[in-house]
């Protein structure tokens, strides 16, 4: 399979930022060539440029994010995004050279994008689909949340002052975007928190709106029920976030 590779400079300078922390970035594509029984794969997520310890922790993180996402082979030992683009169509060719009647050519889509920038936080959602057989594909998102200041990428519990307390609250938010009263179990209507008791997603990221909660499909409900989100707006949780932003 080929790789098509194209890269066209968009500088994205954010006014606000002090110039040394400032992220210029410009668009980083991959896509596959088109045939019969090859995998499709299209990527286009952003690229940091400039030679900091920033910029360096952003790529980093979506190579690996990346990386992650297209593994569907152990043996796989891929450093880069094209070499795990290439192990991706090879293991699906693999299947259908074992199963050429039943495989259906196997896909994925993944677009990265800026929700959020501040002088010390800045905050890529990464958008995927991906079909490797079965009834349907999965689609999800991943947020990577950034100290620009640290030049590193943050851990959810690293985004609050106190993530006990910011739960509770997303809870009794959660309850009133959902319609569950606060005196009966969270599973009440049919949702599936483990033992009962609510939990925050895997996924937490900053966008203009505020605080989006972003539940995966199968993380607290069925399939057919798709993704649960909750946005919560800055004004009501800024005091919850070691890094504040402006309402």
């Amino acid at each position: 399979m080929k790789i098509k590779f194209s890269s066209l400079l968009l500088l994205l300078i954010f006014i606000g930022c002090s110039e040394e922390y400032a992220v210029t970035f410009e668009p980083y594509y991959i896509s596959s060539e088109d045939c019969e029984n090859c995998a499709n794969v299209s990527i286009a997520i952003p690229k940091a440029l400039a030679q900091t310890k920033l910029s360096e922790a952003i790529n980093i993180a979506l190579r690996e994010e990346l990386i992650a996402l297209l593994n569907f082979d152990e043996e796989s030992d891929a450093q880069t995004i094209e070499e795990a683009v290439n192990a991706f169509a090879k293991e699906y060719r693999n299947l259908n050279e074992k199963f050429p009647e039943e495989s259906m050519p196997w896909e994925a889509n993944i677009k990265g994008d800026l929700t959020y920038e501040n002088e010390q936080l800045l905050t890529i959602k990464l958008e995927s689909y991906l079909f490797t057989g079965g009834a349907h594909g999965y689609s999800t998102i991943r947020f990577l949340n950034f100290d620009k200041l640290q030049s590193k990428e943050l851990e959810q519990q690293e985004l609050f002052n106190n993530l006990e307390k910011f739960e509770n609250f997303a809870e009794v938010a959660f309850r009133k975007q959902e319609n569950i009263a606060l005196d009966t179990p969270i599973n009440s209507t049919g949702f599936m928190f483990e033992a009962e008791h609510f939990t925050l997603p895997e996924n937490i990221g900053y966008t203009e709106e505020g605080i989006l909660l972003f539940y995966e499909p199968y993380e607290i409900a069925s399939y057919a029920d798709g993704a649960i989100l909750l946005t919560l707006p800055f004004k009501d949780v800024n005091t919850f976030l070691k890094i504040p932003a402006q309402p």
